[in-house]
């Protein structure tokens, strides 16, 4: 039954997007998908009730968080298989998006249980919309790393991208300073657009330069509250436009020396690769380097 829908006795998987911040922003749809489902699967079972009880909606509360998410998948297919409708939410936002969701959405898909998405508020999402930034294309990077070496592995694959050079991602206000003062360190030519505490009532936006931003949070002083929506888009000069090679240019010219070139012509054969991204000068110091290599080893 992969990929088809299964019976009409079957339950219906609705997988509703909750406010950011403001309860306000829950649409009329996903209210009343909350109000008559069967149940909900929520991420943290209190927070979803100080919501749902500002909204005045009472309903079963089944959690469904990421330390349990893989062992509650075949409960709830088997409530969906009796003819349940079931809404998955989270903490604030849209499911999946950072948030636990997948296992249960790829049991359902796999038994042919209808998967039905109710649109609704996305912190990513917002945050590029009023970012400013170059939106015709974008990644979704998920929270930041912990770690400085990922840290700039991350930054490196960003440089590399070609298909974008904007990106959203998470991070917690306990870590929003290492952040900025990470790409600061790395020299990041980069603009910033900091969304913090979306919808709410003290919601912030912090915007340019990472230096700019990190004196925009200082001069603000309790900054670390909040989660953080980041879009960070790199400067066009920034970004690696080229080819880069994972040889080295003396292995590039010993692939043409081996053909029976000499060295003058074997550079003149690398530089007209146009998988090349070494400079002529830099060639000629790859020769001189094989060329005390093989006298040493002589």
């Amino acid at each position: 039954m992969r990929g088809t829908d299964c019976s009409a006795s079957s339950g219906v998987l609705y997988i509703v997007a909750t406010p950011i911040g403001n309860s306000a922003d829950l649409s009329p749809r996903g209210r009343k998908i909350l109000e008559e489902a069967d149940l909900i699967a929520a991420e943290d079972t209190r927070r979803s009730m100080v919501l749902l009880n500002k909204l005045e909606i009472r309903n079963r509360l089944v959690s469904n968080h990421k330390f349990n998410e893989h062992g509650k998948a075949a409960y709830f297919i088997g409530l969906l298989k009796e003819g349940k409708d079931i809404a998955v939410i989270t903490d604030a936002g849209t499911p999946c998006i950072s948030d636990p969701g997948n296992e249960l959405i790829r049991a359902a898909v796999a038994e042919g249980i209808r998967v039905v998405g109710v649109p609704g508020c996305c912190a990513a999402v917002n945050a590029l919309a009023v970012s400013g930034f170059d939106l015709m294309s974008f990644a979704f990077l998920g929270f930041f790393p912990r770690e400085n070496a990922d840290r700039q592995r991350l930054l490196e694959m960003m440089r590399q991208d070609r298909s974008t050079r904007t990106f959203a991602l998470y991070e917690s206000p306990k870590r929003i300073m290492d952040f900025v003062e990470f790409l600061i360190a790395a020299e990041a030519d980069c603009s910033l657009c900091l969304m913090n505490d979306m919808t709410k009532l003290h919601e912030a936006s912090f915007r340019g330069s990472p230096s700019e931003v990190r004196d925009q949070l200082l001069a603000k002083g309790n900054y670390e509250k909040g989660e953080y929506a980041i879009v960070l888009e790199l400067a066009e000069s920034y970004r690696y436009t080229r080819e880069e090679h994972t040889v080295s240019p003396e292995a590039m010219l010993v692939d043409q020396l081996v053909r029976g070139l000499d060295t003058k012509a074997a550079i003149a054969a690398v530089l007209a690769d146009r998988n090349n991204s070494y400079s002529k000068n830099e060639l000629k110091a790859a020769a001189l380097n094989l060329k005390k290599l093989f006298q040493t080893e002589s």
